[in-house]
């Protein structure tokens, strides 16, 4: 084996290769080494966290000494003696004299109950009683004040009643003397009619017992041509006369306006 391996070294010769491919295996080459210097220099920088320490639980454990439980001692029921029996007690005798005042004391409290339920509806009727006497008074006081109020509404009216019959009275006798009898009117003057002159004349004057015209005066404004005509148709009035009480009286400062227009 070794004779054969021998001859084949010494035979062995490199084979020619071309130029191209030594040129691509020389950047192949390179290639890997700087992609193992790379490689080299990530794992020089590469920082590696440590892990965390784990967390280790412990069990606390407490030895506790139970003491032996004590033997079991069967104690013997004890047997019920039989019961005494029980004589009866002999009935106490009952006095007739006490339950006697018994009855006679219930029979003075329900007496006595009776009594003052009837002093309390007593009382209770009395006071009803009086009540209804404070309001029958207190009607009575209102009907009476409401009587009054009526008579003296009713006086009242008879005393308007008489007061306007006596107004009206007075008003029909004080119309009755300025009731005249006869009037005259004045005659024009003609110089007022000659020279158109228009206007009124009023004369106060006096109206005696028998219904004549005494004193009459012209008063207020008054034309000079007016003043004669209407003095002398003042004078002509004849009044019915006023009554006082049964007697004609004469009536001062009684006035007439006469009014001269050209028609």
């Amino acid at each position: 084996m070794s004779a054969v391996l021998m001859q084949r070294s010494t035979s062995f010769a490199w084979p020619h290769l071309p130029l191209a491919y030594l040129r691509n295996a020389g950047a192949a080459l390179l290639a890997a080494a700087l992609h193992l210097l790379l490689g080299a220099l990530l794992l020089a920088n590469w920082a590696v966290d440590t892990p965390p320490a784990p967390s280790v639980r412990t069990i606390s454990m407490q030895l506790l000494s139970v003491p032996a439980p004590a033997p079991v001692v069967e104690v013997p029921q004890p047997v019920a003696a039989p019961a005494p029996e029980v004589m009866a007690a002999p009935e106490p005798q009952v006095d007739p004299r006490r339950e006697q005042r018994k009855i006679e004391q219930a029979a003075l409290a329900h007496k006595r109950v009776e009594q003052q339920q009837r002093q309390r509806a007593e009382q209770a009727r009395l006071e009803q009683t009086r009540l209804a006497e404070q309001q029958l008074k207190q009607l009575e006081q209102q009907r009476q004040a409401a009587e009054q109020l009526a008579a003296q509404q009713r006086q009242q009216a008879t005393s308007a009643a008489a007061e306007h019959a006596r107004q009206a009275e007075a008003l029909a006798a004080a119309s009755r003397q300025y009731l005249p009898i006869a009037k005259q009117a004045p005659d024009y003057p003609q110089r007022a009619l000659d020279k158109g002159i228009q206007g009124e004349c009023t004369v106060s004057y006096r109206v005696n017992a028998q219904g004549r015209v005494e004193d009459p005066q012209v008063v207020g404004d008054c034309h000079p041509l007016f003043i004669r005509p209407s003095l002398n148709a003042a004078k002509s009035f004849r009044y019915q006369p006023r009554v006082v009480d049964g007697q004609a009286v004469a009536v001062a400062n009684v006035k007439n306006t006469f009014s001269y227009r050209i028609e």
